[in-house]
């Protein structure tokens, strides 16, 4: 017998639930946390798209310098697979369970609130690091061209500017990250076809990183080189999962939803390999773009020179950076919001905009964090150092959510065989397990480069920290009413009624 939860049973709206302690509210709670309906699958591929594509300007560079060109290429196909088979997990999922919680929603039905929180915050992490990340690399696209502004000022430009736009509406938001990844996608075009027709492509650059003794020039670093490459590799595609984040604003997310993640994740896997091949052959070649925070800059210079159309065509690699800064600003608003509208963190941060109906509190807030973010640990070294290590974070943050969600998807295909899955992935558990092993070697590898372990070990103390203020007080304050909460705790409530 199909699940078919109509109401929400009283008796569990009260009371300690799976170590947690949920209150009953009134219907005006989630009319303060009310969101607006905005997104068709277009608009859904454009998010999802528009959140990755910075990866293709930057970040995925440094996996030259850990791995070489070899050792990236590898770790790079060895992360597609993982997310491909996490893309059609989540597709299934997120028509299942069409909450604005995303991957949080996904594990809470799965293991109850606990495991769901760290969920959560795991997503916290990704989504709030990630753009101190991309402005990191901003400002040094910006740098380029207008040498005596400092850094630190485009950052906050740009924070204020793009929090700004998220706050003033989805759809506006939205019909920007169209345009922005659409024009983002224009400008990587010119750079492939101007690489092979200019002759500034060079496979003898491909390979020029010394190896070490007893290495090759494929394999600069070895098999380790491989290992320590997978974070940059997963830069290619992270933040694809953020699509199921927009649910409660899409139009249609039973079909819409698993369209845009699948169209998504083609269109970013056949980017993906050809910017690796050719941005890695050109200037200076591996050796120089695997250590610069605007890789693509080298490339528009080695192709067309000094002159104007590298500058013109340098400002307009930004729509890259400013696509995906854009869109992940969208996607922390999110998750900041569902983890508040449902008690996980301070119940104020979810309140919305009651004319846009856009959760502008919570996009404040992941704002201020990840711009002190940026600057506390610019402190710490060089542009590029600081973007290898806030990308290892990021990459930290994101890989546990993978591996919690894709294991959240075999213990639900287990325990809820009958949930109504309009879509299903045609991986199914075999998908997911090859997914969830490949998830937990890439959180190995965060910690496969020295320079970059302090900054891992601080998120995992954060993670702790934000576990200890769950246990102490959050979880005695979780909201039933909340939709991701409502929908497991029926699932629950239905599984004892049997």
């Amino acid at each position: 017998m199909a699940e078919q939860p109509q109401a929400l049973p009283r008796s569990t709206t009260t009371g300690e639930v799976g170590g947690a302690t949920y209150e009953h509210v009134g219907s005006e709670y989630l009319e303060q946390r009310r969101l607006r309906k905005s997104a068709g699958w277009v608009l859904l591929w454009a998010l999802g798209v528009g959140a990755v594509i910075s990866g293709d300007f930057f970040g995925w560079n440094y996996g030259l310098a850990a791995g070489g060109f070899g050792g990236l290429l590898i770790a790079t196909l060895v992360v597609a697979v993982m997310y491909v088979c996490m893309v059609f997990s989540i597709a299934e999922l997120s028509a299942a369970l069409p909450h604005a919680g995303g991957f949080y929603s996904f594990t809470r039905n799965a293991f109850g609130p606990t495991l769901g929180f760290v969920n959560g915050v795991a997503d916290i992490i990704e989504y709030v690091v990630t753009p101190a990340v991309i402005i990191i690399s901003i400002a040094a696209y910006m740098q380029t061209i207008f040498a005596d502004v400092p850094l630190a000022v485009w950052w906050i430009v740009y924070y204020v500017l793009f929090v700004g736009i998220n706050v003033m509406g989805t759809h506006l938001t939205l019909r920007v990250g169209l345009v922005v990844t659409l024009m983002a996608m224009a400008v990587l075009v010119i750079f492939y076809i101007g690489a092979i027709v200019s002759g500034a492509f060079s496979w003898d650059r491909v390979f020029n990183i010394p190896p070490a003794p007893g290495q090759s020039s494929f394999l600069p670093f070895g098999w380790y080189g491989v290992f320590a490459a997978l974070p940059f590799g997963i830069w290619f595609y992270l933040a694809i999962e953020q699509l199921p984040l927009a649910a409660e604003e899409s139009h249609n997310v039973v079909s819409d939803m698993p369209r845009a993640l699948l169209y998504g994740i083609g269109t970013l896997l056949a980017l993906s390999l050809f910017t690796l091949v050719l941005n890695s052959g050109v200037g200076g070649g591996a050796a120089e773009v695997g250590q610069s925070a605007a890789p693509l800059e080298i490339g528009f210079r080695a192709i067309f020179g000094e002159g104007l159309a590298t500058i013109v065509l340098t400002l307009a690699a930004l729509t890259g950076l400013v696509a995906s800064f854009h869109t992940i600003i969208y996607a922390y608003g999110r998750v900041l919001f569902s983890l508040s509208r449902a008690g996980y963190i301070p119940r104020w941060i979810s309140v919305t905009n009651q004319t846009r109906h856009t959760p502008a509190r919570a996009l404040m807030v992941g704002g201020v964090v990840g711009l002190g973010l940026a600057f506390l640990i610019d402190q710490q070294g060089s542009t590029s150092t600081v973007g290898a290590a806030l990308l290892t974070m990021s990459v930290f943050g994101a890989v546990i959510s993978y591996a919690l969600v894709m294991i959240s998807y075999i213990k639900l295909a287990i325990s809820r065989p009958h949930m109504p899955r309009p879509y299903k992935s045609p991986l199914g558990v075999p998908g997911a397990v090859i997914g969830t092993i490949l998830a937990i070697i890439s959180l190995a590898a965060t910690m496969a480069i020295e320079s970059n372990r302090p900054g891992v070990i601080g998120t995992a103390v954060f993670m702790v920290a934000m576990l200890i203020y769950y246990f102490f007080y959050s979880r005695k304050k979780l909201v039933a009413q909340a939709p991701e909460e409502e929908s497991a705790l029926l699932a629950e409530a239905q599984a004892e009624l049997k």
